[in-house]
């Protein structure tokens, strides 16, 4: 089993001084890091540097933003300059994402600029005609994701043969996340004579047992310990009831003036949503993640970066790669699933020295997960404050609800097949603020559980066979803003309660069923309501 050597602590202090020349990187090196504006290397920097330099294979595990591209990208650069170029790729860069390797390739071209080597980035998602006409250049350093590398390889376009230096960066997320068999594959079809470096922010026990197979009696950098989060951080936790989340979000970034920010959902349709509601609420903020086009997440990306869009909604594997300085706040509007992705989301801030805010959303369900969270962390995370589900004012129900009987106003159109602003439990597919009668197949605002297949916001007549604004169990019999919830073919405004087949007023006291309903439309023989009310509302589909 390989045997993992630990740099020693104190490699800093055998530094006469704190500049880069003194970590043995040549003239040419030197320059070009001055040139980007830095001057003293960080701990990462420090002692990863010289054991690549020495040829040694490394396994670095250091915080987000500590400088962990240039701790790998100013050795390999100045190994290569210094053996013959042989025509093939003889080093190869993997990252997880098409935002980092592009980030990775960047770095490359700015410390590189007086050294004179060739390199190319190849990534999914975007055409590969340009990637095959630079990689037919001959590259020195290859910089890649591993779906596009393997097609390439399979196409014989590229050849790894003579890779003598092989970097595995966030190799954490690719070996965990679902990319173990891509880089067995890439590790098989480079020499077994290379150099390699895998550098990663958190590596637990379990995958470092995992990465020592593709490692020759490296040595372990360790910056900080795994769990540590970010030391600049000021972290807090808002206890939130869902349907309240984003309204905490929107007065917390006009609040506290945040300037530059990255929000994180769990899923990419929960990343789209909220970037529209904040845009329509008067906060510029657009989506990234897998789904967006190559062009639609660099515009996204180029924007962030030179703040003309303050917010950026992300999910976790879209987020790697965005190193942008100037974060100032961190949303975790979803808690994630995994407690090491916490770590990695408030990164994004606090990065190069500077002070960062990082909020946590929590709702009742996610308090598993937060507990979670601290465990591995291990320390609790401050409470910032409790926000509870709104009350509904019976009045303001009433009056929508009268509104929609005389106009049958239809504010989000016919039948939907996406979710308005669903902040509740429950499944719905369906309209997003219904607000008059018709069908609709989903839920709009959804506060309550149980599975929605009517109506959104429904302030009108129609038949409801769902919930709109749902605060309740219980079986009611009518439609508009219902608050029991289930079924419905007339008008019910009721709270949770038994069954009743009978409108109801919030009180519980029978009333008279305000004005006919709208007849029902005839049904062909063989035909179904569904597919009837469907082909009603077809020219109004979302």
């Amino acid at each position: 089993m390989t045997q993992l050597q630990s740099a020693p602590a104190s490699a800093g202090a055998t530094i006469s001084h704190d500049t880069f020349a003194a970590l043995g990187l040549t003239h040419e090196l030197v320059r070009a890091v001055a040139q980007e504006g830095y001057v003293r290397p960080t701990p990462i920097q420090e002692r990863a540097i010289a054991p690549v330099l020495d040829g040694r294979d490394l396994l670095g595990c250091a915080q987000t933003g500590t400088g962990k591209t240039a701790a790998f990208v100013l050795p390999v650069l100045q190994r290569l300059a210094r053996s013959p170029q042989s025509g093939k790729v003889r080093a190869l860069v993997v990252a997880p994402t098409r935002e980092l390797a592009a980030q990775i390739d960047e770095r490359i071209t700015a410390y590189g600029r007086h050294v004179g080597l060739r390199h190319a980035v190849i990534y999914g998602g975007v055409g590969q005609r340009a990637q095959e006409e630079a990689v037919r250049r001959r590259p020195d350093i290859l910089v890649a994701t591993p779906g596009r590398l393997l097609d390439l390889m399979e196409q014989g376009i590229i050849r790894l043969d003579g890779v003598e230096i092989l970097v595995l960066d966030e190799a954490d997320r690719m070996l965990d996340m679902g990319f173990i068999h891509d880089v067995r594959r890439i590790v098989a079809a480079v020499p077994k004579q290379r150099q390699t470096l895998l550098f990663s922010a958190t590596i637990p026990t379990e995958i470092a047992r995992l990465i020592s197979s593709v490692l020759t009696n490296p040595v372990r950098v360790d910056i900080a310990p795994e769990v540590t989060t970010a030391e600049r951080v000021d972290q807090c936790v808002y206890f939130v009831a869902k349907t309240e989340k984003r309204h905490l979000l929107e007065r917390l970034i006009r609040e506290e003036g945040a300037g530059r920010s990255i929000v994180f959902t769990r899923t990419k349709h929960g990343a789209n949503r909220l970037a529209e509601q904040l845009s329509r609420g008067g906060i510029r903020a657009e989506a990234i993640h897998g789904n967006k086009s190559q062009g639609a997440r660099e515009r996204a990306l180029e924007g962030f970066r030179a703040g003309t869009l303050p917010v950026l909604v992300a999910t976790d594997l879209a987020a790697r790669g965005i190193d942008v300085d100037g974060v100032s706040h961190v949303f975790n509007f979803d808690l994630p699933n995994v407690p090491e992705s916490y770590v990695h989301r408030i990164g994004r801030t606090g990065r190069a020295g500077a002070s960062g805010r990082a909020i946590a959303f929590c709702d009742a369900e996610e308090r598993p997960l937060l507990r979670d969270i601290e465990r591995f962390v291990k320390k609790a995370i401050p409470v910032a404050g409790t926000v509870a589900a709104r009350p509904v004012d019976p009045a303001d129900l009433a009056h929508a609800a009268e509104g929609g009987r005389a106009s049958g106003d239809r504010h989000g159109g016919g039948r939907a097949s996406g979710s308005g602003d669903r902040h509740g439990g429950g499944r719905g597919s369906g309209s997003g603020d219904r607000h008059g009668g018709g069908r609709g197949s989903g839920s709009g605002d959804r506060h309550g559980g149980g599975r929605g297949s009517g109506s959104g916001d429904r302030h009108g007549g129609g038949r409801g066979s769902g919930s709109g604004d749902r605060h309740g169990g219980g079986r009611g019999s009518g439609s508009g803003d219902r608050h029991g919830g289930g079924r419905g073919n007339g008008h019910a405004d009721r709270p949770p309660a038994a069954r009743t087949s009978a409108p109801s007023t919030p009180g519980g006291e029978a009333v008279a069923r305000p004005g006919p309903q709208p007849a029902a439309p005839a049904v062909m023989p063989g035909d179904s309501t569904r597919r009837h009310r469907s082909r009603r509302f077809r020219g109004a589909r979302i």
